[in-house]
């Protein structure tokens, strides 16, 4: 009786750990499955880092290539034709208004010169038998010995020996300017920046042709460098500020650590359609001639910049057909796709001019599968890293 009650207390027993573990076990998957479901539900709402927009710079400032020029440049080109008979200047010799430079021996020209002052002297005497006859026509036509035809072919003899010669000394005049271009001056104060001829070579009248050898006919170019031109094109974006009063920082090879400043003078009011640049002059004084014409430099433009512009990562934008946009996240975060309009865009940070405020969230590296009115959840990078590895919820 006693053996029978035990067994039944143990068979009892059993029953209610068996009960106490089947119980646990649904229990536990059920909090599993809820588990899951949660997570599920938690993943199925994507993670976005968001930034905010930051005000934009008080002054832009662009660096771009130019190039230095001298206040005057001229190539000279001879205008009579021979020998170069002797050159007086060399590279770097410093030159005065009116200095000769070089020599042209020039025969054929001398030629045409002694034939045109002959020339001239025929017309001249013709004119003066002219003249002598007119008057004794006339003389005769006062006692009715002439008839008046022979008096009017006189004059007319007399007009046209007049304007022969009058020919006759400008063509004189002519040769008499071409010999003076068998000396070669220089048009203006400055520096020899090239020659390009030697005594024998032949030049030939014009510009910028070739001799009958092939010898180039540009002669020297003569700079004047007291002070410089500085040519740089500015992209169509950043014209607006070029303005009287502008001055730009411009540094060159030779001298790297040194500022040079440079005075705005103009700007071409067109647009290069190749480009999309236009062509900006500054001026810089060069009193010691320590830039030379020809020189590449570095251009610094600074200016003042417009208010109201915000600056975002340019991996927020996204492009659609319609426009620029942005990613917003409103208060109960879910997004909104934002039209903005953007001005300047650099790799990292891109300047936007309307349709953002600076208390937005703007999403960074938007999920291309994004839909707009979608919930995200927002998460921020932990300190020390961008982001793209390990996140905390914010």
């Amino acid at each position: 009786m006693m053996a029978s009650s035990t067994t039944r207390s143990v068979f009892l027993a059993g029953g209610c750990v068996f009960a106490l573990y089947v119980g646990w076990q649904v229990f536990d998957r059920f909090h599993a499955v809820t588990e899951l479901r949660a997570e599920t539900e938690k993943n199925a709402v994507p993670d976005v880092q968001v930034v905010n927009p930051a005000p934009g710079p008080k002054t832009v400032s662009l660096t771009i290539p130019g190039t230095l020029d001298a206040w005057y440049q001229a190539p000279l080109y001879p205008q009579a034709s021979g020998y170069v008979k002797m050159w007086y200047k060399d590279y770097g010799a410093e030159v005065k208004a009116g200095d000769v430079l070089a020599e042209i021996n020039a025969p054929s020209l001398d030629a045409q010169y002694a034939q045109a002052k002959a020339d001239f002297q025929a017309a001249e005497a013709k004119f003066n038998l002219a003249t002598v006859s007119a008057d004794r026509w006339h003389n005769m036509a006062k006692s009715q010995a002439v008839s008046g035809q022979s008096v009017s072919v006189a004059d007319a003899n007399l007009k046209s020996s007049r304007a022969e010669m009058e020919a006759a000394q400008h063509n004189v005049a002519r040769f008499d300017a071409l010999e003076k271009f068998k000396t070669i001056v220089a048009p203006f104060d400055g520096v020899v920046t090239s020659r390009d001829i030697n005594v024998g070579d032949y030049v030939s009248s014009g510009g910028g042709e070739h001799g009958s050898n092939g010898d180039a006919s540009q002669m020297f170019t003569v700079a004047d460098m007291h002070k410089m031109r500085l040519f740089v094109s500015v992209p169509e974006v950043f014209s607006y500020v070029l303005k009287p009063g502008m001055t730009a920082d411009m540094t060159v090879p030779q001298f790297p650590h040194q500022v040079f400043k440079a005075n705005f003078l103009t700007i071409a009011r067109g647009y290069d359609p190749n480009t999309r640049t236009a062509v900006t002059e500054f001026t810089l004084d060069n009193d010691d001639h320590k830039l030379w014409p020809g020189t590449f430099a570095s251009v610094k433009l600074t200016a003042p910049a417009e208010g109201g512009v915000f600056e975002v990562p340019t991996s927020t934008l996204v492009f659609q057909e319609k426009g620029m946009q942005v990613v917003v996240v409103d208060a109960n975060n879910k997004v909104h796709f934002r039209n903005i309009e953007v001005g300047r865009m650099a790799d990292t940070t891109t300047e936007v001019i309307s349709g953002i405020q600076p208390t937005d969230r703007i999403i960074k590296n938007p999920p291309a599968d994004l839909l707009d009115g979608e919930e995200v959840h927002v998460v921020q990078p932990m300190k020390g890293y961008d982001g793209s590895s390990e996140e905390i919820e914010g």
